[in-house]
């Protein structure tokens, strides 16, 4: 009896570790399998090598796809040299076609590859008057997927005429996770051409950034959307177009600028929004600016600033002269205006409209997206311009001097802002991180004393947590 019992045991316990022993390999093999497809804690991108999948964003993640023309790459070429890095940076060229002999021989390698776009004869468009060259514009963007970059995180699409700013455009994109669906860009400065083309689409003249699993999607279905909007005008309108269909609306970032505007951009330029600045646009349709320079040599000359202190670059700063009753508001690396009143700084804020408008006999060619002020005829009844001289930086701390570049016979007493002749401008290179992107605030600035009535030497910094720039009482 004992014995019976003792072999029934065995048996149940045997019986058990053969359960138990399959049961535990299948949730082994179950953990393992789940970690390896992406239903641990930790989330693994599908897209970024191993190693590099939880870095912060570079240009190295970033491949461009760049529009142009044969007959117009010769000149524009000069344009996308002043930010074009072929160490660091991936992506195409796409032309209308090959490029001929002569313009191959003379061929910088410092730019980027060139690529010649697909035929799209295939492809409808009705628009009348309008060019089909948007259809081939449009699918720049699913030839740049074709080129199979590894380590994608971003594509970005632009013209040309398109004057990136490499560092803001990783900074702004390292704000968003690249493993979602994003499309980022702006619209244009014109109310009319908003109206006229859509308030919900990325101008593709200022550029527009797809993250890599929304780009791998459109790629795809693209070539259907183009049938569908035979009857849109641009590229931009098509692609913005088909996005809407897979329900992606347009995260609107202002450090793009399409720039819908001819003449003198100083308004523009001077009262940059709290973003940073990402591209500018149109360079051809604006005036130099910088007095006494070609637009060539003043874009150059804003970059050097820009690449000192890419973050800071046309970022406004406003303060108040404890002696006179001045108002100063820096535009860092451009231009210093003195206001020889105290001016509120929501009116400082206003963009002075010193541009033309895109569409001159449109109804309302003189409406804009942003709050404007006056910008007086009389250039003695303005605030004083310093545009920018010379930036270095020496220990640690940037030094930008600015100088009056434009010469007017105005009259003038002693405590006019006209008979300082320099300005100097004292500052600490600007890193914003995550919390500043995401919650900008506006920095502050110090007027020093100074030797010299010629000479004004300004200080910027944070301001303190409860500080108020207000004008003197």
């Amino acid at each position: 009896m004992r014995s019976s019992r003792n072999n029934r045991v065995l048996f149940d316990s045997r019986l058990k570790t053969l359960f138990f022993v399959p049961s535990f390999l299948c949730l082994v093999l179950y953990l393992s399998c789940s970690s390896f497809s992406g239903y641990s804690n930790t989330r693994i991108p599908l897209h970024d090598d191993h190693e590099s999948a939880y870095m912060p964003t570079s240009i190295d993640h970033i491949v461009f796809g760049i529009t142009s023309t044969a007959n117009a790459w010769p000149k524009r070429k000069e344009y996308v040299n002043m930010w074009w890095n072929p160490d660091t940076m991936r992506g195409c060229v796409f032309m209308d076609a090959p490029l001929d002999n002569d313009t191959l021989l003379d061929y910088d390698f410092v730019l980027p590859p060139i690529c010649v776009s697909n035929d799209t004869s295939k492809f409808h468009y009705t628009w009348h008057g309008g060019l089909r060259s948007a259809i081939r514009v449009a699918r720049v963007v699913s030839e740049t997927v074709a080129l199979n970059h590894s380590n994608v995180r971003w594509f970005v699409f632009g013209d040309d005429d398109t004057l990136f700013f490499p560092e803001n455009l990783v900074k702004t994109l390292s704000k968003y996770d690249h493993n979602l669906w994003y499309y980022i860009g702006a619209n244009s400065e014109s109310y009319v051409q908003n109206r006229h083309f859509s308030f919900s689409m990325a101008y593709g003249g200022a550029g527009f950034a797809i993250s890599y699993p929304l780009a791998k999607v459109l790629a795809k279905v693209l070539d259907s959307c183009l049938e569908r909007y035979a009857h849109l005008y641009g590229s931009d309108g098509r692609i913005a177009s088909c996005l809407a269909e897979l329900g992606v609306a347009l995260t609107n970032e202002p450090g793009f600028h399409q720039m819908d505007v001819t003449g003198d951009a100083f308004g523009l330029l001077m009262t940059h929004p709290m973003k940073p600045l990402v591209s500018l646009h149109h360079p051809e349709h604006l005036d130099p600016i910088f007095p006494h320079m070609t637009q060539i040599s003043g874009l150059r000359h804003l970059y050097e600033a820009a690449r000192l202190d890419p973050h800071r670059i046309l970022q406004q700063t406003i303060c108040y002269d404890r002696w006179y009753p001045w108002t100063i508001s820096i535009s860092w690396g451009y231009a210093v205006e003195v206001f020889g009143v105290h001016v509120l700084v929501p009116d400082v804020l206003r963009v002075p409209v010193t541009f033309q408008p895109w569409q001159t006999t449109h109804a309302f060619r003189t409406f804009f997206n942003f709050d404007m002020r006056q910008h007086h005829q009389d250039p003695c009844r303005r605030a004083v311009v310093f545009h920018l001289d010379r930036v270095y930086s020496k220990e640690e701390r940037i030094t930008s001097v600015y100088r009056i570049m434009e010469t007017h016979n105005c009259t003038f007493g002693r405590t006019s802002p006209r008979r300082v002749q320099e300005i100097k401008v004292y500052s600490q290179k600007l890193d914003l991180d995550l919390k500043q992107l995401q919650a900008p605030r506006r920095q502050c600035c110090d007027i020093l004393p100074s030797s010299s009535e010629k000479l004004m030497e300004i200080n910027i910094r944070a301001c303190h947590e409860d500080e108020l720039v207000h004008k003197r009482p």
